[in-house]
């Protein structure tokens, strides 16, 4: 979903460098006897999903004998990619990197989904997490310094209360509208094809603020060009440690990332599915990818297939509400 901040040239290095160092070791066997595994990723080359789809792939390549092919689907929110994946062959040779929303939101999203999450796609391994951003910029007082001040101020300049978001239905979005809601503040969501051109609108004075991937903001936030006014982890960044969170003013409930995760088919047998999780565990634990993706503002995050399950149930049950509380729907 997210075009690469500046940091891609140095996450693209790191894993350039593990690999070419040898530093994927030959400590597991393959997850099945599968010749060459295909990935699938829904955005285009270049992107954050393709970039985690891409360093997973190179730190598991040695588990097949043709190494790992990725395979960017792009279109449709990601649809094609998944369509791409319930066509395909059961067999264990292709899995799915997709956004969590994919899975827990798009169903209460879209009133035409070409997929049924719980039917179609298999839980594999969480992949990524991304914690957001709130940040406001030249259209908005140097002296708004938290969410409850820019609240105020939208509140007595409505015509200016504009929001960015890199789309409709992204976690941003909805974390936008269940902030704003709580703070009873009027906006206007403003809906942009990726991070990178609501951040332009944002420093160009043409919206008021944005929510964002962190990973978006904090350059930006160093040189002085926009304020982070909150981020939306359990605790404070560790690239934005000034910068309290929304649970720290006073939004408990307010703790959201944006996730990427590791799907196949339904058709695939769980002991393939099993096989294939260890083995992207193993490769998503590495310190080389956990750095790589540190650099791109990112969380390495491997998990059960049962664990990623419990976490759509849980995130669907929050979007549930969000999404139809704030009448959001994508036709």
């Amino acid at each position: 979903m997210h075009p690469v901040s500046a940091s891609r040239r140095t996450f693209m290095r790191r894993a350039g460098l593990a690999l070419a160092a040898g530093a994927a070791p030959r400590a597991f066997a393959a997850a099945a006897p599968i010749d060459q595994l295909h990935v699938l990723v829904g955005f285009p080359a270049g992107s954050i999903p393709d970039l985690v789809a891409r360093l997973a792939a190179d730190n598991m390549a040695e588990a097949y004998p043709r190494r790992v092919l990725v395979d960017n689907r792009p279109g449709a929110a990601g649809q094609i990619a998944v369509g791409a994946l319930k066509a395909g062959p059961a067999d264990g040779s292709m899995l799915l990197l997709a956004q969590g929303t994919a899975a827990s939101a798009y169903p209460y999203l879209y009133s035409k989904l070409g997929y049924d999450p719980a039917a179609d796609l298999k839980p594999v391994s969480l992949a990524a997490e991304v914690t957001l951003g709130v940040a406001v910029g030249p259209a908005v007082p140097a002296s708004v310094g938290n969410v409850r001040e820019l609240a105020e101020w939208m509140r007595r300049n409505p015509a200016l209360a504009n929001i960015g978001s890199p789309g409709v239905g992204t976690p941003p979005h909805l974390l936008e509208a269940m902030l704003f809601r709580s703070l009873d503040a009027p906006w206007q969501h403003i809906a942009y094809p990726g991070g990178p051109p609501a951040v332009a609108a944002l420093l160009g004075g043409q919206i008021a603020a944005v929510v964002l991937p962190e990973g978006l903001l904090r350059q930006q936030q160093a040189a002085g060009k926009l304020r982070v006014l909150a981020t939306s982890g359990a605790r404070r960044s560790a690239y934005l440690p000034e910068v309290a969170t929304l649970v720290e003013q006073g939004y408990p409930n307010l703790v959201v990332s944006d996730w990427f995760a590791f799907f196949m088919s339904s058709r695939v047998s769980r002991e393939t599915i099993e096989a294939t999780s260890q083995t992207l565990r193993a490769a998503l634990a590495r310190p080389q990818l956990v750095t790589a993706y540190a650099d791109a503002g990112m969380l390495a995050a491997p998990s059960t297939p049962a664990a990623l399950a419990e976490r759509i149930s849980t995130d669907a049950k929050v979007w549930e509400q969000v999404i139809r509380a704030n009448n959001i729907h994508v036709d």
